[in-house]
């Protein structure tokens, strides 16, 4: 378990895993007010937190599958990636993509955020890359097997 410096400028509870085995985190809306997702509109949704992640770490924001199949209610930008040089207030781009209009009400679990470790890379130019059984097939190049 890495720590994560966090500062809770909301007055909702720290995200915390449901199980002993859950990636996810539950974030919560942070609002004086609710609101209202017409369909197919897209909101930022604040959440009262800041953090620091330790370098080498992201942090990755993903739909709750309940909202989505219950209200079709998602990320619209799944996942969203929160970088570990990022002091800015966390907040969520929900998009309602059903025919209703859906309240957002404040401490609402409106995502899940996951804590993953990652790598940068290097690019390296060079004349030609080496083959491969797939070689340049593209999507469904693989078929129906």
């Amino acid at each position: 378990m890495i720590e994560i410096k966090v500062v809770n400028k909301g007055h909702q509870l720290l995200p915390a895993y449901a199980t002993p085995l859950s990636a996810g985190m539950d974030l919560r809306a942070n609002l004086d007010q609710p609101v209202v997702l017409h369909p197919l509109e897209r909101r930022l949704i604040k959440t009262g937190l800041f953090m620091a992640l330790p370098e080498g770490y992201e942090a990755q924001v993903r739909p709750r599958s309940g909202l989505a199949l219950k209200h079709g209610i998602t990320v619209i930008n799944t996942p969203g990636t929160i970088d570990a040089d990022y002091r800015g207030e966390i907040g969520v781009c929900l998009v309602n993509l059903s025919q209703e209009d859906f309240v957002v009400n404040d401490g609402e679990r409106i995502a899940q955020m996951v804590i993953a470790r990652h790598e940068q890379g290097e690019f390296i130019v060079v004349d030609e890359l080496d083959e491969t059984e797939r070689g340049a097939g593209g999507y469904g190049h693989t078929g129906l097997k």
